[in-house]
């Protein structure tokens, strides 16, 4: 299989997630926190997937799948460890046009989850193709421990004096911003100095005259 990495605009689509255990909470947890709208079900939920019931953060319907409970979905999960009913989601996906993803069943899947680092706005995605996700999850622990809690709030900054520099009809090349975005700009972060990062990253683009 040949995978295509891609980032998708969640809020207010309409996800279901069959299954009620630790799994499908871990998928229902990531959807929610993506703004999607969720549905899920299961004969059984977990203790927090009943309390998100309750609490009206997502929908659940407690029964087993049955055909025809795709419709009107735009992407559908599969989080049981009945190999039959993850073939018959896929299958009914594949009628409907919904994109559907088997846990630990690559065969049932029209896209993979990869093991997600996430930063504030900056999210690093690792994926082996699925073929060891043990794997990809030993290198985004590896690169947690490089990806710090200060490139939050580098990416905070960035995305703040990008849009100044718009404002201003500053365009900087890529060069100038890797050297702006680099070691320096950092230590300000890491100081607490976030109005001084600032300051120091207009003026390597360009915004503020150097004297």
């Amino acid at each position: 299989m040949s995978y295509y990495p891609v980032f998708l605009e969640m809020k207010e689509r309409r996800c279901l997630v069959i299954g009620g255990g630790l799994v499908a909470e871990r998928k229902v947890a990531a959807l929610v926190q993506a703004g999607a709208r969720v549905t899920v079900i299961a004969p059984a939920l977990s203790a927090n997937l009943a309390e998100w019931s309750q609490q009206q953060r997502i929908n659940a319907i407690t029964r087993s799948y049955r055909a025809g409970d795709l419709t009107g979905y735009e992407i559908a999960f599969a989080a049981t460890d009945d190999p039959q009913v993850n073939a018959a989601v896929y299958e009914e996906g594949k009628s409907r046009g919904v994109w559907v993803n088997a846990a630990d069943d690559p065969a049932h899947c029209d896209f993979i989850l990869p093991s997600v680092l996430r930063r504030g706005a900056l999210t690093v995605a690792v994926s082996t193709g699925a073929t060891s996700p043990a794997l990809a999850r030993m290198v985004r622990e590896e690169l947690e421990g490089y990806f710090g809690r200060d490139y939050e709030v580098v990416a905070e900054l960035a995305a703040e004096v990008r849009e100044e520099l718009r404002t201003r009809g500053i365009a900087p090349e890529y060069e100038k911003w890797r050297q702006a975005l680099s070691g320096e700009l950092r230590q300000w972060v890491a100081r607490g100095g976030r109005r001084q990062a600032q300051l120091f990253l207009l003026k390597q683009l360009g915004a503020i005259s150097c004297k």
